[in-house]
């Protein structure tokens, strides 16, 4: 079992880079599936989420290769439909294969997926989205097998901007034949950054990025080359970590537009913050301040998976702090952890009030998923005394060597093996 020994009090200063988007390269890698060739995706972050990705791919009868942040993927003997109970449980976005293994083959075979138990995030409209381009779908026993060899495109209606639906249906749609919309589809820039892959695989796929996606489907695809864009939700990790341990960093990597809501919340709670491009510096050298309320919403809202890391900044800031969370109903159960370390936080439903409180102690804590694990080592680093972070399994699962980043920037953090 991995944990993280931190011991808190060191100011962070310098430059660290994001990592590619754990988000984005997740429904690129099924993609790939699409291509009859080799695809070389770049920038592709080691997560324990990509390893489970690969390996469901090598099992559908992929050839996959790594060398550094560079992945290969040749999809030309692809020979499977299905993929097994054990893989999918390795992450809840395995049902993003969905789309790409029932565009290609013409049926799917999947069960439930696994990864954070973030409360219910029911796939019912990557389902309807299937049966609406003319799939058929028999979910028995908690399996799904989808069938459909002659989908068609069609006009697609989601009820909520669902990121994941709106990836599954433009995966399907990109081997449909005809045209398909997408309406309310979700806008956040990993979408953006999967409409650039198809593209080069020589889909055709417009509007990416707004509400309206349309895909003209049915056009042989190939293998192609495409850079991952940077992890926005790992910058804001790090800039969360700056906020809480006080100095000055500089993060490159992301895109600062992508992260103008956590950017304006910091600023709000007393940080420096400059931006341009892709670079984000952020100064903390007094006390943070309470915020107005944050809200969690779709992009181009406060992402949810941000919420985490920047409470966990705000325990000590003066005065109080109000949270929101709109997107998942189990979003804080990293609060009895931060309390242990001397939080003052009150959770009611979807709304978290924190109390600023002058300064948290060390403690053991454990992560109880991924972004939760991001907020307990961003509250450790502004703690005093050494902490002790166990769970790291759901850490791995988004971020690549988070301790050697945080090390660079100068925290005294660690990551040991112990025995169970």
């Amino acid at each position: 079992m991995s944990i993280f020994l931190v011991e808190g009090g060191r100011r962070l200063e310098g430059t660290v880079r994001t990592h590619g988007a754990k988000n984005s390269v997740l429904p690129i890698l099924a993609a790939t599936i699409l291509g009859r060739g080799e695809s070389v995706i770049r920038n592709c972050p080691e997560l324990s989420d990509v390893t489970a990705s690969l390996a469901i791919l090598e099992h559908l009868g992929c050839k996959t290769a790594r060398e550094g942040d560079t992945v290969r993927v040749d999809a030309s003997s692809l020979s499977r439909c299905d993929v097994p109970d054990n893989l999918m449980r390795e992450m809840r976005s395995s049902v993003i294969f969905l789309g790409a293994i029932l565009g290609r083959m013409g049926e799917a075979v999947l069960s439930a997926p696994g990864g954070c138990e973030l409360g219910p995030r029911p796939i019912d409209l990557h389902l309807s989205s299937i049966r609406a381009l003319g799939g058929r779908v028999d979910e028995t026993g908690g399996a799904l097998r989808c069938t459909g060899n002659h989908i068609a495109g069609t006009d697609i209606v989601l009820s909520i901007p669902s990121v994941g639906a709106t990836e599954n249906t433009m995966l399907a749609a990109v081997a449909a034949q005809g045209v398909t919309t997408i309406t309310n589809a979700a806008r956040e820039p990993e979408i953006v950054d999967l409409q650039v892959f198809l593209r080069a695989m020589g889909a055709d796929v417009r509007g990416a990025g707004s509400s309206m996606i349309t895909i003209r489907g049915g056009l042989p695809l190939h293998g192609a080359e495409h850079t991952v864009m940077g992890d926005r939700i790992v910058a804001a990790t790090y800039l969360a970590a700056a906020a809480a341990a006080g100095g000055e960093i500089e993060v490159t990597g992301a895109d600062c537009r992508h992260l103008s809501t956590v950017t304006a919340v910091l600023s709000q709670a007393g940080c420096r913050i400059h931006s341009d491009d892709n670079r984000i510096e952020l100064t903390r050298s007094g006390p943070l301040r309470g915020v107005s309320p944050v809200r969690t919403a779709p992009y181009p809202g406060f992402p949810t998976d941000a919420q985490a890391p920047l409470m966990a900044a705000l325990t000590t800031a003066a005065g109080t702090s109000v949270f929101v969370e709109n997107i998942f109903e189990s979003r804080y159960r990293h609060v009895d952890e931060l309390a242990r370390m001397g939080a003052s936080i009150r959770v009611e439903g979807r709304v978290a009030v924190v109390f600023g409180v002058e300064r948290l102690r060390a403690a053991a804590v454990r992560a109880a998923d991924l972004r939760g694990g991001a907020a307990l080592v961003v509250a450790a680093l502004g703690a005093e005394g050494r902490s002790t972070i166990s769970g790291l399994h759901h850490v791995d699962r988004g971020y690549q060597d988070l301790d050697g980043a945080l090390r660079s920037l100068g925290a005294d953090i660690v990551r040991l093996e112990e025995d169970v």
